[in-house]
């Protein structure tokens, strides 16, 4: 029996170091179990780290712990290992890392228990039955095709009533068991990369490989990760699969259901409610759902038999956390990986920088997919319209309009893409210049005609539209540029009888409004699309055959060093939403600059060219990857407040920094966000371990109780 101690060390979710120790009767065995403590005047909910004999806080002082909850499983050491890694990694509190990694349920008080899964089987009159409603024939067709199907995974896509209805005919009897065998569908003959990809990949499933998938848009990536997870299935193991946003969840989701029939799939994301976040997390622990899916906080995930790890898009910065512990879901599934001992495959069309060169290096495995998968798609024709010479109607091109017009005749499908919502991104008076900007941020204001509303797309903040100029009286008063909802307008003008569809942050903001777009799309229902990043990712809507970029000259001279680099990814991603059936996909890119080479290197898909240009650049200005960065960041009420907690921190590190190169703080590019005034201080070295150390050295030495400042620290940052 393992030898019983008294006390246990427990992370609290509050912004201090270390442990807490309580008393409690616990073994090793306790350890990653949920615990409920004392702490001031309430209780709370920890999780325990260690347990011993001894405490560096006198006995007479440890208050005893009141519950250790002993109903679940605990979680694993690999993973509590992890989030020390995190902790130390990224230098933020080690019980602040282990609970937010947590559902928001396990943060309560209360036992949770496992809900069993109800299973559905066709009965002999359900064989038989021609019932009248879409919902109970398309229920049926399910269970004729899937013998044996989840509750919860019926009611993703059909409504319960409906369900209830099919089990009160008799059509379906429900019971609660394990799934069927692991069933795989047939899947597409692969041609030869994608077959290299495969046979490379699962012939190397016992220990650490990280791979990265490198394959031009359309090229048939999901297909290699479907062939891999079905071996990581058959094998008993399960799956990790994460991608950067909750707008690509659901037509994952089809695509798992389609090929793995019966198998139990678990997403975790935001848009799921508390009650069905903790129940699917509690799945992933106790080996019921086999395939998880997830956004970045899914790397944390327990689970009960992890096989293999994907990360798609993985040069998406949506896989950067901006609050809280600052870490990147894609480094931290690598490390996980390394630590499970268990393959890692990164994937995209635009690898990010860092990736890229970690394979040129050998670190990572590269494997390339160089065609489209499907026989008669070819990657599009790339053209441009130059603004110098080409008039413009409304933001649009007459050479856009025309090809947008030659779709509608074909019944084809165009996407406009802007990356900006709303009508305008500024309203400014005909006389004095005067634009309305952000009580709150260093921002403009920008313009959403529809609503009535001026916007602060950095801090939410909103007003209603001004009629008349507050400085000088004037009441014109114009919009300046093109959101998407202005080029909706200009395209309903050009073309009164199309069915256009604009699709951003603020037409997607109910539940369901994408998914049900997403339908609209693929069933054709729509002639034109308008939209931002969100269609740059991951979709596959075979009628489209052209794509028009807006107004994507404003990030080639940012002061971002990133800026190109996001630049390329983003216009090769939408671009690659044209012409991956049979039909040919075209192109237009609406520009005053040509021949800049992002665009010679777009023209001819050739990412490698524009990676290398880049590394060049990184490498000779001192940039990642070549070197490793931190920075620390200040907000207070006033500027000065902030620069003068900065010159300490300066001050203090230019006394240690030996390897490390210390920069002069200064103010951070949007200077005012939330009515607080932010600057920042960045440290950087060729050597990974050395800015480490001198982080571990520099930051508990800063003053945490200045109360008129609030600082953090930022690994590897995306954002300056």
């Amino acid at each position: 029996m393992d030898k019983i101690h008294k006390i246990i060390r427990i992370a609290i979710d509050v912004p201090v170091p270390g442990l807490f120790d309580y008393l409690a009767e616990a073994s090793s065995e306790d350890i990653g179990r949920r615990v409920i403590v004392p702490f001031g005047k309430k209780q709370i909910a920890g999780i325990v780290l260690e347990v011993g004999s001894h405490s560096e806080v006198p006995e007479n002082r440890l208050k005893p712990a009141f519950r250790i909850f002993r109903e679940n499983p605990p979680l694993d050491r690999n993973l509590l290992d992890l989030f020390r890694f995190c902790s130390g990694y990224y230098h933020h509190p080690i019980g602040s890392v282990v609970m937010n990694a947590l559902p928001a349920k396990l943060k309560t008080l209360e036992p949770l228990e496992l809900k069993q899964d109800l299973f559905l089987s066709l009965t002999e009159a359900g064989r038989m039955a021609q019932p009248r409603g879409r919902n109970l024939n398309r229920l049926l067709d399910s269970l004729r095709v899937n013998p044996v199907l989840s509750m919860n995974s019926l009611r993703t896509e059909f409504p319960l009533p409906s369900i209830r209805k099919l089990l009160d005919l008799g059509f379906a009897e429900a019971a609660p068991g394990k799934p069927a065998p692991i069933e795989i569908a047939p899947h597409p003959v692969l041609n030869e990369s994608q077959h290299n990809a495969v046979s490379g990949i699962l012939g190397n499933l016992s220990g650490f490989h990280p791979w990265l998938l490198f394959g031009v848009t359309g090229s048939g990536k999901t297909e290699v990760y479907l062939q891999v997870i079905s071996r990581i299935l058959q094998m008993g193991r399960q799956v990790l699969f994460l991608v950067p946003e909750i707008n690509l969840t659901p037509h994952l989701e089809q695509v798992f259901k389609s090929r793995f029939p019966g198998t139990s799939i678990a997403s975790l994301h935001s848009g799921l409610s508390d009650t069905e976040r903790v129940q699917n997390w509690l799945k992933a622990q106790t080996g019921q759902a086999r395939i998880v899916l997830g956004t970045r906080l899914a790397v944390f995930t327990p689970f009960f038999s992890l096989g293999l790890i994907v990360v798609d898009e993985e040069h998406d910065a949506s896989f950067k956390q901006q609050e809280g512990l600052r870490y990147s879901a894609r480094d931290v599934a690598v490390m996980r990986a390394k630590r499970e001992n268990i393959p890692v495959i990164l994937g995209s069309a635009t690898p990010s920088l860092e990736s890229y060169f970690s394979a040129m290096k050998g670190r990572y495995r590269l494997l390339e997919l160089k065609t489209r998968a499907v026989l008669e798609a070819r990657l599009p024709e790339v053209h441009f319209v130059d603004l110098r010479s080409e008039k413009r109607h409304g933001g649009l091109s007459e050479k856009l309009i025309k090809a947008v017009s030659l779709r509608l005749e074909r019944k084809e499908q165009s996407l406009i893409f802007i990356n900006r919502r709303g009508y305008s991104p500024a309203l400014i008076c005909s006389s004095c210049s005067w634009t309305p900007d952000c009580k709150r941020c260093s921002s403009r204001l920008v313009l959403h005609l529809k609503e009535g509303r001026l916007r602060c797309h950095y801090c939410g903040h909103e007003e209603k539209i001004v009629q008349t100029c507050p400085h000088c009286g004037n009441l014109d008063l114009k919009p300046v540029g093109h959101g998407t909802q202005r080029i909706e307008s200009e395209l309903l003008g050009h073309f009164p009888h199309a069915r256009i569809l604009r699709i951003d942050r603020d037409s997607i903001r109910k539940k369901k409004s994408w998914n049900e777009m997403l339908q609209k799309i693929r069933r054709g229902e729509a002639d034109i699309l308008v939209g931002t990043q969100i269609l740059a990712k991951g979709h596959d809507f075979p009628n489209l055959t052209l794509v028009g970029i807006l107004n994507p000259d404003a990030s080639l001279y940012s002061s971002d060093f990133r800026a190109s680099e996001r630049l390329f990814a983003q216009l090769a991603q939408v671009s690659g939403r044209a012409g991956r059936a049979g039909s040919p996909g075209e192109v237009l890119i609406q520009t005053e600059f040509i021949d800049h080479p992002l665009y010679v290197a777009l023209k001819h898909h050739d990412y490698r060219a524009m990676a290398e240009l880049l590394l060049e650049e990184r490498k000779a200005a001192g940039f990642p990857p070549y070197v490793h960065q931190a920075l620390i960041r200040a907000e207070s009420a006033s500027i000065e407040q902030a620069m003068a907690f900065l010159g300490h921190v300066s001050a203090i590190a230019s006394n240690l920094a030996g390897e490390v190169t210390v920069f002069d703080p200064a103010p951070a590019s949007m200077a005012r966000l939330g009515n607080m005034e932010r600057a920042q201080i960045l440290f950087q070295s060729p050597f990974r371990k050395k800015l480490q150390e001198f982080l571990d050295t520099l930051l508990p030495g800063l003053n945490s109780s200045n109360r008129t400042v609030r600082w953090h620290v930022d690994v590897d940052p995306l954002e300056f």
